[in-house]
């Protein structure tokens, strides 16, 4: 392989690859010092030049004393003949393995920049029914990530792999196979950011999310607060006629959202984020870390929630353990039907 042939493999290499020309030349430096050490009586180190206009090499060797430093310089190029066999035994073999380093490392700075970023993507690949896979490979632009099980929202993808979605990226790995994508459609920080994609106050600063607290797939709930006195914070989330907020819920596949206001009072705060059932009393512990919600009997349901979502998530969203209490309950009243449940923060 002459230089002419190197140069030309090198430029088709970077344009197939989307790759640069200059980390080729660095991938091939390191690769021909790779492979001159392979040779037999080859010096213990060595550094190699690369002119990258003519592509014309130096290999100049050192030998390491006994106190490890490098001696002993000389050069140590080979002849035309040699080199055109080094060069283009390393392109079959050393410099194809770099080049799949290059790209990993590529797609890893790519996406590592991406975590807590949303990005959008289709199912390419899902698991046989009886699969031991339980991921989903998932398409996006410049790569693929996995979606495993518990990042999955219960049968929402399952069974359709037309059209596209938004996913959560929660990480990115380094592993023997490349970087390992990490996505979600259950993470709380997707719907931070999809309401960060429609609501510009959000990004201006003068509205802020400052918890959310999901059930993936079923409801969710976010507390909001406005940094502008002007601007009413749930307003601006819902949008007019409701556009903003029944745009997320569409991304969501009709995920319910309750948007409250965020309060530093926790009594104010635990009222909020019942809604939509009105409560009557609020009881704090003295530790702070546990209140008594008492609420109107005919309220008691909506309270509590169906298989008790709505007093889940208001724990959630609130960081306290919630014992949620009819009026008649609370009073010592026996009432049929109406078993309260205590629910926990986490």
């Amino acid at each position: 392989m002459n230089q002419a042939d190197m140069k030309e493999a090198i430029r088709m290499i970077a344009a197939d690859r989307g790759l640069s020309i200059d980390s080729l030349l660095q991938v091939l430096v390191e690769a021909l010092a790779t492979a001159y050490k392979k040779r037999p009586g080859a010096a213990e180190e060595v550094i190699v030049g690369l002119n990258p206009d003519s592509m014309e090499m130096t290999f100049t060797a050192y030998d390491i004393d006994a106190d490890g430093n490098w001696c002993n310089e000389r050069d140590d190029t080979p002849s035309r003949d040699e080199l055109g066999r080094i060069a283009a035994s390393t392109f079959r073999a050393v410099l194809s393995q770099r080049i799949r380093e290059v790209e990993y490392q590529g797609k890893y700075d790519q996406f590592r920049n991406k975590e807590g970023e949303i990005v959008a993507g289709r199912i390419r690949l899902m698991p046989d029914r009886n699969s031991e896979r339980k991921y989903l490979i998932i398409d996006m632009s410049g790569g693929e990530g996995i979606m495993p099980l518990s990042e999955q929202v219960p049968n929402e993808l399952r069974g359709s792999t037309d059209g596209t979605f938004k996913v959560f990226i929660v990480e990115v790995r380094q592993t023997e196979r490349g970087p390992q994508v990490v996505v979600s459609r259950s993470h709380p920080g997707l719907v931070f950011k999809l309401f960060q994609m429609e609501v510009p106050e959000i990004v201006s600063g003068q509205v802020s999310i400052m918890a959310i607290a999901r059930e993936p797939g079923q409801r969710c709930k976010i507390a909001v607060a406005s940094n502008d006195q002007r601007i009413d914070p749930i307003g601006a989330c819902v949008g007019g006629r409701g556009d903003r907020v029944k745009r997320v819920v569409t991304e969501l596949r009709g995920e319910k959202i309750d948007i409250v206001t965020y309060s530093d009072d926790k009594r104010s705060m635990i009222i909020n984020a019942m809604s939509p059932a009105k409560v009557t009393e609020v009881n704090i512990s003295d530790d702070g870390t546990q209140a008594d919600v008492i609420v109107p009997d005919f309220q008691l349901s909506l309270a509590i929630g169906r298989a008790g979502i709505n007093a889940k998530l208001a724990a959630q969203l609130c960081g306290l353990r919630l014992d949620v209490k009819s009026e008649s309950e609370a009073a010592g009243i026996t009432v049929e039907n109406a078993a309260a449940p205590v629910v926990d923060s986490i």
